[in-house]
């Protein structure tokens, strides 16, 4: 038995494989710094909530950019603004990627946090920064189920002063609006540009 020579389409097609398998061989999986929950999730695929401008958002409106959600309330008195200004510090070392970047800061106390309340406090982080507040406890409930995320209210001396415990991590949607990574609180920005970085180029 013998093989006969490629001619012409036979030919071509070859060569377009082995293009492709080289280009397939050159490329290399992200390698992220936090933890990487790309496909595995069957959580978190959109959401609607009101931007502290009284715009209604969802997921969509920020194709395009890496989107940073963090669960958080205004009212906390160290993981929250520790991770925003730790989320502050990300940004601006990502120099002008960190346009490419959408933090959203959505609250688990609607009850205080109004959207007055977020319009002060989440741009005084940063102005690119967006605070994002559920309509009703109901809202509030469906999000926090639909990201897996925890809040309870801990009573304090009067029925307005009360804290909230609360998860401490943030999710990163890609640009393409794909949930990707689950960063975990407090390590310093480097890891987190690390892994921004590399969604954004």
């Amino acid at each position: 038995m013998h093989t006969r020579p490629l001619h012409g389409l036979g030919r071509y097609c070859l060569v377009l494989l082995m293009s492709a398998l080289l280009m397939a061989c050159g490329q290399q999986k992200a390698s992220f710094q936090n933890i990487d929950i790309t496909g595995g999730s069957e959580f978190g695929k959109d959401f609607t909530l009101t931007d502290h401008h009284g715009k209604v958002r969802t997921l969509a409106d920020f194709k395009g950019k890496a989107v940073v959600m963090f669960f958080g309330y205004t009212h906390c008195p160290d993981v929250c603004p520790t991770t925003m200004a730790e989320l502050k510090a990300v940004v601006e070392q990502m120099g002008p990627d960190g346009d490419k970047v959408q933090v959203l800061f959505v609250t688990v106390d609607p009850e205080r946090d109004t959207q007055q309340l977020l319009a002060q406090y989440v741009p005084a982080f940063d102005p690119r920064f967006l605070g994002m507040r559920p309509a009703d406890e109901a809202a509030l409930k469906k999000i926090a189920k639909d990201y897996k995320v925890f809040y309870a209210k801990v009573p304090g001396t009067s029925p307005y002063n009360y804290t909230v415990d609360h998860s401490a991590g943030s999710y990163v949607f890609d640009p393409s609006g794909k949930l990707r990574l689950f960063i975990r609180h407090g390590q310093g920005p480097a890891p987190i540009v690390h892994d921004l970085k590399q969604l954004v180029s």
